[in-house]
């Protein structure tokens, strides 16, 4: 058995259902359940007798500790975070709680858990906590992509959380010798991705004929990383990574924001034609750019594949119309998450922007 926290959340369910898929061992799932964690991306799995889910926060000590003495898992993937940029430029305390002292909270009562284990339990226990590349800051244009030893130089709240909940696991693994490991992923896209991120809001507003809005001048470039491929790195790294190492998981899409919007467009113009014949494209507006908005993100992912034989599976032309196609076909399930909270923070995030 295993422990998934923040296993609503999009990564999270992706690797919870990507487990199930694979193989039979049973998982817990703990949750808050926050804006961005919603129980339907696991309604797939209601009545499993394989699945626990538990709705809670890493930062509850006393719950984490009840759960980990009464169901005994033998390894911890910590997905649970905050993670989105722009709400931590305008809200930047919930991400210090959860990211920083919630890490810190639960590895507290991981060490205490994993203290008490017998010899061979303790050898077998693993705390895989995952992470994301915006930790190493910015690149130049020509500069060489991160790779695990690239400086910490993070540049908003969200990031800066989470390098502090990085070096948290780094320290407790040197000082008291709790077998972690650590991988720093790309943007990920996919399936049940909420749609405040970049590629589903472009879906979502196109097909509402709303407005598709681009920071500054679009040439933003990130590193894209279809989320199923990630789920199998991380099993990759679960069952093989070194302890104490960190493990960069790209996938080898250097794209700028623009591109990606307007490869969304392309694909909409032909699974879902609007009803004009004109294209997407002719709703992109460009906005005024996000404060200390990253230039560029790249992800050096040639250590996992050296030691532990991983590479991604999905080009982007074939995740991204995968993508594209969910969306398309799960119309429900965007539709429920598009709450009233959801709406006030996309025009909160946006107003004044044009």
């Amino acid at each position: 058995m295993i422990l998934v926290t923040g296993s609503a959340g999009f990564i999270g369910a992706n690797f919870v259902l990507d487990w199930f898929a694979q193989g039979e061992e049973s998982v817990i799932s703990l949750d808050k359940l926050t804006y961005a964690g919603n129980l339907e991306n696991l309604a797939s799995l209601k009545g499993d007798p394989r699945h626990i889910f538990v709705r809670g926060d890493i930062g509850d000590a006393e719950l984490v500790g009840q759960l980990l003495r009464q169901y005994c898992p033998r390894a911890i993937i910590n997905f649970a975070a905050e993670s989105h940029v722009d709400r931590s430029i305008h809200g930047p305390e919930d991400f210090i709680r959860t990211n920083i002292v919630g890490t810190f909270h639960l590895l507290e009562a991981v060490r205490a858990y994993w203290s008490g284990l017998a010899d061979a339990e303790k050898d077998g226990f693993r705390f895989l906590h995952v992470s994301t590349d915006e930790v190493y800051g910015s690149l130049a244009k020509d500069e060489p992509a991160f790779s695990e030893t690239h400086r910490y130089e993070p540049n908003s709240p969200y990031s800066a959380s989470k390098a502090a909940s990085d070096h948290l696991v780094r320290a407790y693994h040197h000082t008291y010798g709790l077998p972690v490991l650590t991988t720093n992923c790309s943007n990920n896209y996919g399936p049940y991705h909420f749609p405040e991120k970049l590629i589903p809001l472009m879906i979502v507003n196109a097909l509402a004929g709303k407005p598709l809005p681009v920071y500054g001048d679009g040439q933003q470039i990130r590193d894209w990383l279809y989320v199923k491929d990630h789920c199998s790195a991380i099993r990759c790294v679960l069952a093989k990574g070194r302890l104490g190492e960190v493990y960069n998981i790209g996938g080898w899409n250097e794209k700028a924001n623009l591109d990606i919007v307007h490869t969304v467009c392309t694909l909409l113009d032909e699974l879902r034609p609007r009803t004009d014949s004109k294209s997407y494209r002719e709703q992109i507006v460009f906005v005024t750019d996000r404060p200390g908005h990253d230039r560029r993100y790249a992800i050096d992912a040639r250590k996992i594949e050296r030691e532990l034989g991983w590479k991604p599976a999905e080009t982007f032309d074939t995740g991204i119309r995968k993508t594209v196609r969910w969306y398309l076909d799960n119309q429900g399930w965007v539709g429920n998450v598009q709450s009233g909270s959801y709406r006030q923070w996309v025009e909160k995030n946006y107003a004044g922007r044009g």
